[in-house]
This record gives structure tokens, C-alpha cells and sequence, in this order.
């Protein structure tokens, strides 16, 4: 169909749906980013953001992706040569390694098997043997995106202290945020990735760094090139609620109204809604019959569920006719996991009977593509939705 009636399901793990105060809000006529209007509108943001990163740090704001705030997250705070300890998470945590390569860093990646989260006591132990501390930053993903595997950070920040290390920590929370329970302050992180498209509930387009004193002092000193991502001239400006650059003055709009819908919400809260979907997402794969990714179920994600084909079954076969079908929309399969699994976003702005049409899309879909199943999947998500909720 060229105009298929209803509305489509994008129920990849990002971008997500966007929520109609939101929407209402970016349409919004756009305004002097010089103004005192705007001044008004970056001060109400500025001093309100860091609850939904529970910091008390500042948050620096880019009119970019997340990929953007990796690299300021890097050049603001290290010099060329610098040595990086990063996790091998899966796809994610692989790209932000290839990154720091490119802008003359020294990256080392501990590796792993994509289907857990980073491994705090091998962090350590490679710390540990680090007694020049030549490593001046660790780097983890808390939610990898591409497996649905948690990072528990605060183990990482942890084993960084066990080891009696000076490196920097840095999270990238691009998939988290606002959709898992993250802790900047309270477990020592010193920078913080994040962006828009995900559990704030915004369309691409802006992307974060949270930085810590430690950070800030780092950036002082830092050696690597750096203009259009540099947090000084940023932070100057925010002082007064402006930007040393045309800011995405429309996406702010919506990022106001994001934050005061999250914080009325209630953090914890927000978090519950997320757990609680999750779980019904992980009983409906189970009476699938089929593996989950995740392998330690203390890893697994509030934000996404990614799901393993039975040998010979082609998750993207099976995602393009859930598309042609349903006109639901589910995340692929990324790197090394490409066409061997499928992943169904549960973040954001999202319900009960979201969830509960996004499941059975995905039980008709196998049904069609013929992929062996058990019975039951949608039946088991949905008793649990129906019970009270905790």
C-alpha cells in the first residue's frame, strides 16, 4: 500500500516514538537564538537536565548525533597517543573504538563474546598491570544497543578505584538514558554520552556530554584538536543560557517539554515502566521457544530485546516482511550479528498496548516466515502486563 492506514510501528531501538507534546512543541515557530527569549529557554533546560542524569555536573548540548558526543567526549579530554581501555560490548562499543584510532588515539579493547555487558574484574585486572597509568581513560557502553546487554557502571567505576587508577571514566548512554537507571554522580562517572532520539524522546538531532570537575580539569590540558566540540566556549555561554553557535533551537523546544514529562513522571518511575516492559518482551521470546542474546539475565536491558533466529531462519528476511505486512518497523541485526538476529525497541514513549500490538506483529511475522516457534509468546507477555503493576 503506498499510504497504509494507521500509524506505523517503529519499534527499532532507536529513534524512537516521539510524543505528541513534543512534536507540538518542535513545530513551534522558531525564534532569535540571541534573544532573551531563548536565554529564558537554555537556562529552563540547562538547570533542569542534569536530574535526568543524575548529576549536579554541567551538561554540555550539541546540535549532533551520538556519534558527535563520543568524539567531544575524547578530544576534550585527552592529547594525541593517549592509551584507551574500551569493552567489546558489540557493535557499538567496536565503533567508538574505531573512532578513537582515527583521531590518534591508542585504543585497547578488552574482548568479549557481544553477548554480555563489560566485565569489571577483567577492567581491573588490566589496570592493575597498567603501573605507569599510561591508560588515561576507560571506556564503556551502558546499554550496547546492538545486544541488549547491560554494562553495570558502577562495578567499572569500582574496579577502576580497586585498582588504585587515575583514568578517567566515560559511559556512553546513547540507549539508556532515561530508560535505565543511570547514576552519574553517585558512581564517579566523568563523562557522559548521550542523545536525543532514544529515551528522551526526541527526534535525532542533539546530542550530550555530562562532565565531571575531573573532566573539566582534563579538558584544560587535553592535546587534541578540537573547535566545534570544545566545552569552554560552550559552558561560557551557557552561563547565560545561549551557545557560541546556532544552537537547534526547535529540537530545544522539545527537549524542554521531554525533561518536564520525564521529571513529572518520576525518574524511578520511568525506570519501572521500562523494567517492566522488558520482562513481558523476555516472557513472550521465551514462549517463542527462542534464545534471547543476552546471555546473564543480570545484564539484560530495559530498553531493548534482541532475539537469536533458529539455525537457517533470516532475522532480516523476517523484519522485511513484518514491514510489508504490519508496517512495523523492528531494529536489525549490526556487525557480526547481521541477519542472525532481530531486535524489538521497548523505550521511550511507550505503553502497555503498544507493546502488546508490537508483540503480536512480531508472532504473526514468525507465523509467516515460517520460523519454528512454541505457542504462547504474546500470550505470556500479556498475562503479565494484566497483572498490577509492582
Amino acid at each position: 500500500m503506498s499510504n497504509p492506514s494507521g500509524r506505523h510501528f517503529l519499534q527499532i531501538p532507536g529513534p524512537t516514538n516521539v510524543p505528541d507534546p513534543v512534536l507540538h512543541a518542535i513545530a513551534r515557530p522558531t525564534i532569535d537564538h540571541r534573544g532573551p527569549e531563548f536565554g529564558k529557554l537554555g537556562r529552563a533546560i540547562l538547570g533542569r537536565i542534569g536530574a535526568v542524569f543524575q548529576t549536579e555536573h554541567p551538561v554540555v548540548i550539541y546540535p549532533a548525533s551520538g556519534t558527535g558526543a563520543w568524539e567531544a567526549a575524547l578530544v576534550n579530554t585527552l592529547s594525541p597517543g593517549d592509551s584507551v581501555l574500551m569493552y567489546e560490548t558489540g557493535h557499538f562499543a567496536t565503533l567508538w573504538r574505531q573512532l578513537a584510532e582515527r583521531i590518534g588515539l591508542v585504543p585497547e579493547m578488552i574482548a568479549s563474546d557481544w553477548r554480555h555487558g563489560a566485565d569489571a574484574a577483567a577492567i581491573e585486572a588490566r589496570l592493575a598491570e597498567d603501573t605507569e597509568h599510561r591508560i588515561k581513560a576507560v571506556c564503556v557502553v551502558h546499554n550496547e544497543t546492538s545486544t541488549g546487554a547491560v554494562t553495570h557502571v558502577g562495578k567499572v567505576r569500582k574496579a577502576i578505584d580497586a585498582a588504585g587508577h587515575p583514568a578517567l571514566l566515560m559511559a556512553d548512554t546513547i540507549s539508556s538514558l532515561a530508560s535505565i537507571d543511570f547514576r552519574m554522580d553517585e558512581w564517579g562517572v566523568d563523562v557522559t554520552v548521550a542523545g536525543s532520539q532514544k529515551g528522551l524522546m526526541l527526534p535525532p538531532g542533539l546530542s550530550f556530554n555530562a562532565v565531571s570537575p575531573k573532566a573539566v580539569a582534563a579538558s584544560k590540558t587535553a592535546g587534541l584538536v578540537k573547535s566545534y566540540w570544545a566545552w569552554d566556549d560552550i559552558l561560557a555561554a551557557n552561563q547565560r543560557g545561549y551557545f557560541p553557535y546556532t544552537p537547534a533551537t526547535n529540537l530545544l523546544y522539545g527537549l524542554d517539554v521531554a525533561i518536564g514529562m520525564l521529571l513529572d513522571e518520576g525518574l524511578q518511575n520511568v525506570f519501572a515502566r521500562h523494567d517492566r516492559h522488558a520482562e513481558a518482551t523476555r516472557r513472550a521470546v521465551r514462549g517463542w521457544g527462542l534464545e534471547i542474546l543476552c546471555a546473564d539475565p543480570e545484564d539484560y536491558s530495559s530498553s531493548l530485546t534482541a532475539v537469536m533466529m533458529p539455525d537457517g531462519a533470516d532475522a532480516d528476511a523476517l523484519r522485511n516482511l513484518i514491514l510489508e505486512r504490519f508496517d512495523m518497523s523492528l531494529g536489525a541485526g549490526l556487525g557480526k550479528l547481521a541477519g542472525r538476529v532481530f531486535r524489538i525497541g521497548h523505550l521511550g514513549s511507550f505503553n502497555d498496548l503498544m507493546l502488546a500490538g508490537t508483540l503480536c506483529g512480531v508472532e504473526m511475522g514468525l507465523d509467516l516466515a515460517g520460523v519454528p516457534r512454541a505457542g504462547g509468546g504474546v500470550a505470556a507477555a500479556t498475562s503479565y502486563l494484566a497483572e498490577p503493576a509492582a
